[in-house]
């Protein structure tokens, strides 16, 4: 019997989807083990109330430490803290997300343990006590299967490719202490500035509209924001080239150089299909790519594809989902 550790990231006071689906993961890899999912969660006052959410998602334990220190991201601090309680637990394995404050927190404590980390892992699986991650190399051209033979094996999966699972456990609440004062960490986030407030986050949402060049025109990007919005739950995404010409924000570049996502729906509006970007987005549950050339690269890794021009389709497509959301 070997227990699990994950990081639960939390933003504003309240717990981001990337927790559940980092407690979901630990619960897969604690019930191969026999063990228990051990969650950490930390915040300003008030966000052990957020524990009973991840208690509903299969963590047995849910350790937290509340300090006005971690109103922000607090990188200093919640590596040391979330090092020494892996420390401490004798955990077999901890999972992080590779989010964007993942991406900065795992490799910290990695090397505080002085073990190594696999990062943007799509699946992780225990074998023989050994614990296997997939992952994308060579810009996704390649899954490699990594056994991680450290103790504890540190992890972290791309946002989007578990869904989080309801898996009542007691949920007992921990309370931690900081290892040192939060409030005089070096690095310090004063603020932050959330880009298109109030729209889905990329790496959150479960479908995204992504558009390319074959848009011709910035001005033309309103036929993807309407087909977005017909969807509900819908996140516009771009290639490079499109942020590059400054049509859309650099925030949504989808690609090996931006972020890097697994929708349960992908449609590719104008793309061609560049190596770069499929590095970002291939791992998505189901592809539709529209273009009007049909030996476009996107084609080949498309579930279904549109040959024809996005100006006509898209907008038809968008009455056909406005059609079909009627009344839901």
């Amino acid at each position: 019997m070997a227990n699990i550790f994950a990081y639960a990231e939390a933003r504003g006071g309240e717990l981001r989807k990337v927790a559940l689906e980092t407690v979901t993961a630990a619960r897969k890899l604690a019930d191969a083990t026999g063990g228990e999912v051990h969650a950490l969660l930390v915040g300003a006052a008030g966000i052990t109330a957020k524990a009973t959410l991840l208690a509903e998602h299969g963590a047995d334990v849910v350790m937290v430490c509340e300090h006005e220190g971690f109103t922000h991201y607090n990188p200093e601090a919640a590596a040391a803290l979330a090092a020494e309680q892996i420390g401490k637990g004798g955990f077999k394995a901890a999972v992080f997300s590779t989010s964007a404050q993942g991406r900065d927190l795992a490799p910290r404590i990695a090397a505080k343990l002085q073990v190594g980390l696999v990062t943007d892992s799509i699946s992780v699986e225990m074998n023989n006590d050994v614990l296997l991650a997939r992952h994308p190399m060579n810009i996704g051209k390649v899954i490699a299967t990594v056994a991680i033979a450290s103790t504890p094996a540190l992890v972290s999966i791309r946002p989007n490719t578990y869904s989080p699972v309801a898996n009542p456990k007691a949920g007992r609440v921990e309370n931690v202490s900081p290892v040192a004062d939060p409030s005089a960490s070096r690095v310090v986030v004063t603020e932050m500035i959330e880009g298109g407030k109030g729209k889905l986050d990329l790496a959150e949402a479960p479908v995204i509209i992504a558009g390319g060049r074959g848009l011709k025109s910035a001005e033309n990007f309103s036929i993807v924001e309407d087909l977005a919005a017909a969807f509900g739950n819908a996140a516009v995404g771009a290639t490079r080239a499109v942020t590059d010409d400054g049509w859309r924000p650099h925030s949504d570049q989808i690609g090996q150089t931006g972020r890097l996502v697994s929708p349960d729906l992908y449609i590719a509006v104008g793309i061609s299909g560049a190596v770069q970007h499929l590095a970002g987005m291939r791992t998505s549950k189901t592809i539709v790519a529209i273009n009007k050339d049909k030996d476009a690269p996107i084609f080949k890794v498309a579930d279904y594809g549109i040959v024809g021009d996005v100006l006509e389709i898209v907008p038809a497509l968008t009455a056909a989902v406005r059609e079909a959301r009627k009344g839901h």
